[in-house]
């Protein structure tokens, strides 16, 4: 299959520069994939869709301040370095070190400017990076010495998208990131929102409880490599970047006894996908009556996961889901695409832009049955 069967124009008028007024009163494009229909709805009657016994998947990742302004120490040049993912070490590295989460992939613009064994401060040097290797898609890994995490909330920008047109602050509590938050975020990782949860609000949430359907919470920490074009020529050639997931044992075992899987976002969607193919796992697990793997039993289910999903996957795990529209030429699209039929989504996305929908972060929404 080919990239360019994910390509199509946005008109520029419909990017969302900023979000709705009311989190839940934006657009709600319903597909229902068994009729083959689609109608046009307000975010709130989302509730209308949903039963008893269902079960609504939300990630609680929250998005930290990763943008950070520096300077090269050998020659004071600027620097703007945005941490990408975490990587992970072992627990002497930990110790030595002096804490976790001290080791960063991160985009550096310029990139040119660091190589290897360079150092950047940060502020009057209470922060400092050391650029420990590059990776092959261009990716710097450095480790920081000092306060990465206070240094963070003090300095640190929430790195909304670039397309992103708007003056106001970025700093970690600003309105406009702050909007940028899903009200459920609690576990900080991400560099990019997991945009979908960023339409309900705790009223929503709690009319949805009221009707008698379940909530659970994943968390992956989404990194922006899920957002960038496929720029191989075949999809099955794209390499996707490795994300972290965590998944409570309780969300396991509702999701067994759930009439419907109901994932939000499709950072939901690849954390459900690709616990059920990995052990101590198995698909079965998810089905109606399976029992807890005693490598569970205590806790929670941790990992890292790269799964593609595009045309041809078949879904263990997600009956139906909830999205925002998404740029052309991107995994995402690409795995709405698997899930809804290929043809019935471009369909879908013609209709939205003749009906000006708001596309990408903050834009509309769209609920796939």
């Amino acid at each position: 299959m080919k990239t360019s069967d994910f390509d199509f124009q946005v008109p520029p008028e419909l990017i969302a520069h900023e979000p709705a007024a009311q989190r839940d009163h934006s657009r709600l494009m319903v597909v229902d994939r068994a009729r083959q229909t689609i109608e046009h709805k307000r975010f709130f009657d989302i509730v209308d869709y949903l039963n008893p016994g269902d079960l609504l998947v939300l990630n609680n990742t929250k998005v930290i301040p990763a943008n950070l302004a520096g300077k090269k120490e050998a020659g004071g040049a600027k620097v703007e370095i945005l941490l990408v993912s975490r990587k992970q070490r072992s627990e002497r590295d930990e110790r030595k070190s002096g804490g976790r989460d001290q080791i960063w992939e991160c985009l550096v613009k310029p990139g040119k400017r660091l190589s290897v064994g360079s150092r950047v401060i940060f502020g009057d040097g209470e922060l400092v990076g050391a650029v420990l290797e590059k990776t092959e898609s261009g990716e710097q890994v450095i480790e920081f010495i000092g306060d990465l995490k206070g240094f963070m909330k003090r300095n640190g920008e929430v790195p909304l998208p670039p397309y992103i047109k708007n003056s106001e602050p970025r700093t970690h509590n600003s309105e406009l990131t702050s909007r940028y938050q899903t009200v459920y975020a609690e576990k900080e990782g991400a560099s990019a929102a997991p945009t979908a949860g960023l339409h309900f609000t705790p009223e929503l949430l709690e009319r949805i409880k009221d009707r008698g359907v379940g909530v659970a919470q994943i968390t992956l920490h989404t990194g922006l490599a899920t957002f960038k074009p496929v720029y191989a020529e075949n999809i099955e050639e794209h390499k996707m970047y490795s994300e972290e997931y965590e998944v409570p044992c309780e969300t396991i075992r509702v999701l067994r006894n759930a009439k419907r899987v109901i994932a939000v976002g499709t950072t939901s969607v690849r954390t459900l996908e690709a616990i059920a193919n990995s052990p101590p796992l198995s698909p079965s697990l998810f089905k109606r009556g399976g029992g807890l793997t005693s490598a569970l039993a205590g806790g929670e289910l941790k990992g890292a996961t790269d799964i593609f999903i595009y045309p041809g996957y078949e879904f263990q795990v997600v009956d139906a889901m909830v999205t925002n529209f998404h740029w052309p030429r991107t995994t995402l699209i690409m795995l709405v695409s698997a899930f809804a039929g290929k043809d019935f989504i471009m369909r879908a996305y013609r209709e939205a832009i003749d009906q000006k929908y708001r596309f990408f972060s903050f834009g509309d929404a769209m609920l796939i049955l």
